[in-house]
């Protein structure tokens, strides 16, 4: 694809990346075939191919119109169409890159103004969301449904393990997790504890940022990056093996932080050495797959349905560490037909596209519970939560489940 980039871009750092992502598209639509909006409406400028032109039709300096953000807005960033593209175009790089100048273009109602900026000032600060979200399960029974289907029942936390080893991990609190399943992170230290690892949460880190970007807030993002960076910076400087991803979204959004402060000459490379030993639970613990055989054993769940989310199979191209895993643990693990499909979560995606957004919930919850599983499990805390929103089967992290199998409990 040719392109011509307008004065207000060229020769930036936005300005290059979108050129050479441009460049590598050949319009040959193989992406809209696994494109879940495009699935859905039929329009092709609400899939990949069409918003790719949308883009290049802003960087070339034609006017940016509400009907632009809007087919921008439908995107779900789950990437499916990266795994789909014979061509290598990064398209979820492009499309931040199309946000961040859109919203500068473009100005929105004003109810979606202030809703967007109560998102991106509540979610990622745990000291404002987590009494919030404790007030929310408190009254959860009054809650409109759509308001109840975000507000998960309140869990009973479990013992977060005391005993030190030699071999420690960081590992990404995160922002809304640990106030709406707290259990995920205490699951991971418990089964980490199992083998020998102790787990160490810095407790300046936070949201990892991506709630922030894919909203536009290119610069509010990165001040979430840099944060994390400084909080974890003096145990990597200390020896820890490796930085642990629970969360999918979390674990894709912190593997590019080497290149979203590329241009940063104070967090550059710093932003590097993170991405280095980052790893996402499926990628680290089959490594463990004996210990973890020997370490528990089978406890009533037999069969469960597997959804990977997007972040994981797409934004981190991470498949069949978990199924193989589990499958080593004595379970049936099961895949739906579309496992390659987003759930329709996708971050804030439910709350700002709910039409289509629960739409998807709908098609996937009814694949998963068409495999007659005893329980679904997940690796990211918005498609468990989501998913759990339209099911009656139980919804879990799958590290849950190890934690669960333990023979120690």
């Amino acid at each position: 694809m040719q392109t011509n980039l307008a004065d207000f871009i060229r020769n930036t750092p936005d300005g290059d990346e979108a050129d050479a992502i441009l460049r590598k598209c050949v319009h040959c639509g193989f992406c809209t075939a696994t494109c879940p909006t495009y699935q859905l409406l039929g329009d092709e400028l609400d899939g990949p191919r069409g918003r790719i032109y949308l883009m290049k039709q802003m960087v070339e300096g034609a006017p940016v119109t509400k009907s632009t953000l809007t087919h921008l807005d439908r995107c779900l960033t789950c990437r499916s169409c990266e795994t789909t593209c014979p061509s290598g175009v990064q398209y979820g790089r492009l499309v931040e890159v199309g946000r961040k100048h859109a919203e500068q273009m473009v100005q929105r109602p004003l109810r979606q103004r202030l809703m967007r900026r109560l998102l991106a000032g509540l979610l990622p600060r745990r000291a404002l969301f987590t009494p919030a979200m404790r007030l929310g399960q408190q009254v959860r029974p009054l809650l409109p449904k759509r308001l109840r289907d975000k507000v998960p029942v309140r869990q009973r936390s479990l013992a977060w393990p005391t005993a030190k080893h030699a071999r420690k991990m960081l590992m990404l609190q995160g922002c809304v997790q640990p106030s709406m399943m707290p259990n995920i992170n205490i699951a991971t230290a418990r089964v980490l504890d199992a083998l020998g690892i102790e787990t160490i949460v810095a407790s300046q880190s936070g949201c990892c940022g991506a709630i922030r970007l894919h909203m536009g807030y290119a610069d509010d993002a990165l001040d979430d990056v840099r944060a994390n960076i400084d909080a974890w910076w003096p145990y990597i400087e200390q020896g820890v093996e490796a930085i642990v991803m629970n969360a999918s979204g979390c674990g894709a959004t912190v593997k590019e932080y080497a290149h979203l402060l590329r241009d940063d000459p104070a967090y550059a490379e710093k932003a590097r050495r993170v991405v280095e030993l980052t790893r996402d639970l499926s990628e680290l613990l089959p490594a463990f797959e004996e210990q973890l055989v020997a370490a528990t054993r089978k406890r009533g769940i037999k069969t469960v349905a597997w959804h990977p989310p997007c972040t994981l199979q797409h934004g981190q191209q991470l498949r069949g560490g978990v199924e193989k895993l589990l499958t080593a643990l004595g379970l049936d693990v099961r895949l739906p037909a579309d496992s390659h499909l987003c759930c329709g979560s996708a971050g804030t995606y439910s709350i700002m596209q709910p039409r289509l957004s629960y739409t998807l919930r709908n098609q996937k919850v009814d694949r998963l519970q068409a495999l007659e599983p005893q329980l679904i499990v997940s690796a990211n805390i918005g498609c468990i939560t989501h998913l759990q929103s339209g099911t009656a089967i139980p919804v879990t992290h799958w590290i849950e489940l190890v934690e669960h199998m333990l023979a120690t409990n």
